[in-house]
């Protein structure tokens, strides 16, 4: 599990440790620009021996500066380089300028220009070190003309130009993982690398958005900063405003995380060891007839991934279609939210309510009754309760009454159509500069509960400010996930593994669940339907026994 920063907190942690005396500015600009260059023979092995050429863009900040440290270290192992400057010396930043003058005691300088760059000899590496951190603007349209994708083409002829980034492609918002859109109707402009070197940590945007497809591999740089636990770096240059504070607490990003077993899960589970009540009871209501199949999969899934026991509770209508797919999965009907009171149990640990089920009235009745239940005496805490698909979309003219119901104990599972009906001002399309990590913090302090919003870079956020983001990009994508009945799968995936006594708390388990359902689609490969996810998991399960 790796910790993401946001711009601000990188800076910070910089200069807390510059003006502790702990290293100077450009002792760390060495380091990244020989990190740089490492990171680069490491993913290009070619690169280590013959004669090659390098064309580097400088920017106007210290992200140059590390590109003139890069330009003397390839220049030290007989490259050719060529070295352009978006900017001005006599504006560089103290550091930055320094390299900079080292750098002419080697090299020239070109003032940029995008015909001057066209007419430099074809290079095997093509180095943007123009904007790293801290972008929020669109790229101005003239460097925009060089680094644009479409426009590497010029070079194109017989093998491919490699394309290493300092930080970030230029361009990307590295809070937001978004590129910043011009203010006229001009296109966004894409600017994507093969390699990406980040320093010290990642940033969020490394990990949201467009981030994954425009960094491509992601390096991570140690250049010596001082470790601190992530409480300590949360704090370092927070802003004083408490709601910005809430928003700069610490990010992790589980795109690799081993999952967390905890004693009493599956893994325990499959020595035998416990009684099925140990492992808790999972309830899922269903639709009516035609519509029970997600609720299925849903209750499939929370018994594969360890619960004890699941029932299905459906309208009485609905028994015969579901009795004739269910044999582990126990089946009970229950015609409305009465019925429900009287037949949820106290050592019922967890429930699962929406897909499938329908829209309405009576679907918010059956979430109401679901939200109130408390443990009875032998319950040891109150039960989980994940809500779904219809059971959010029936609040879509009501959130208040949702939020007013909901407590720490319930976990929202919406995509981004659910989320926008929920929270219409913390939409897709409303979010502005604000980071999908930001909105989701936002949503989760307003319900009052944990709210994990789905996609290819899935947050899960609490109440008061923690975050996670897992990110099914690079060598964790799985594109065959967007299928029909995966998110019903997920739901399923989550109530299973709260079910259990010695579960943790539902923040690690939402993790575990983003985790496991990816690694349940990626062992599979394409081709992949909801039905075989939870098919997987033993198989996944098995792996983690190893």
């Amino acid at each position: 599990m790796a910790e993401l920063l946001t711009s601000a907190q990188m800076r910070a942690i910089e200069h807390a440790e510059i003006e502790s005396g702990r290293v100077t500015g450009l002792q760390l600009m060495e380091r990244a620009g020989r990190g740089a260059v490492d990171a680069t023979l490491r993913k290009w092995p070619k690169f280590s021996s013959g004669h090659h050429r390098a064309l580097i863009l400088c920017g106007p900040g210290n992200n140059g500066g590390d590109g003139f440290v890069i330009a003397r270290r390839l220049k030290d192992r007989g490259w050719d380089v060529d070295v352009f400057l978006y900017g001005t010396a006599d504006k560089l930043p103290p550091d930055a300028r320094n390299n900079h003058d080292l750098w002419r005691n080697m090299g020239q300088v070109m003032a940029f220009d995008p015909a001057a760059v066209w007419d430099c000899e074809r290079p095997d590496l093509f180095v943007d070190a123009v904007f790293g951190t801290g972008l929020t603007r669109p790229l101005p349209p003239d460097l925009g003309v060089v680094l644009e994708d479409r426009m590497m083409a010029h070079w194109k002829r017989g093998q491919s130009i490699c394309r290493l980034a300092v930080d970030c492609p230029s361009g990307l918002n590295l809070d937001t993982g978004m590129i910043p859109a011009p203010e006229d109707d001009r296109m966004p402009i894409l600017n994507s690398a093969q390699l990406t070197v980040a320093f010290h940590s990642l940033k969020t945007g490394h990990k949201l958005g467009l981030g994954p497809t425009l960094c491509g591999e992601i390096r991570v740089v140690d250049i010596g900063l001082r470790g601190a636990d992530a409480s300590e770096r949360a704090m370092v240059g927070t802003p004083p405003d408490p709601e910005r504070a809430r928003l700069a607490a610490p990010v992790f990003s589980s795109g690799a995380l081993p999952l967390r077993i905890w004693p009493g899960s599956v893994v325990t589970k499959l020595r035998g060891q416990g009684h099925k009540y140990d492992y808790g009871h999972v309830v899922v209501c269903a639709g009516g007839p035609g519509r029970g199949g997600a609720a299925r999969m849903a209750a499939r899934t929370a018994l594969r991934s360890g619960a004890g026991l699941v029932t299905l509770l459906c309208p009485p209508e609905a028994l015969t279609e579901n009795a004739c797919r269910l044999d582990a999965v126990m089946l009970r009907a229950c015609t409305d939210a009465e019925a429900f009171r009287r037949t949820i149990d106290d050592r019922v640990t967890a429930l699962c309510l929406g897909p499938g089920l329908g829209v309405g009235r009576d679907t918010q009745e059956l979430v109401a009754a679901a939200l109130a239940h408390r443990r009875g005496v032998r319950g040891w805490r109150d039960p989980a309760v994940v809500l779904d698909a219809d059971a959010l979309t029936s609040f879509e003219d009501d959130t208040e009454a949702l939020f007013a119901m909901t407590h720490p104990r319930t976990v929202m599972t919406p995509h981004e159509g659910e989320f926008a009906r929920l929270f219409p001002d913390l939409a897709q399309s409303e979010r502005a500069e604000r980071s999908k990590i930001d909105v989701v913090r936002m949503a989760a302090d307003r319900a009052g509960c944990i709210v994990l919003l789905k996609g290819e870079d899935t947050v899960i956020a609490q109440p008061g400010g923690g975050a996670s983001v897992h990110s099914a990009n690079g060598d964790r994508a799985a594109p065959w996930l967007a299928t029909a009945g995966a998110g019903d799968v997920l739901a399923g995936l989550i109530a299973g593994l709260a079910a259990p006594e010695t579960a943790p708390d539902l923040f690690c388990v939402a993790e575990a669940a983003a985790w496991l359902h990816c690694e349940a689609a990626r062992q599979f490969g394409p081709g992949l339907i909801a039905e075989d996810l939870p098919e997987m998991l033993p198989k996944v399960f098995l792996t983690l026994e190893r």
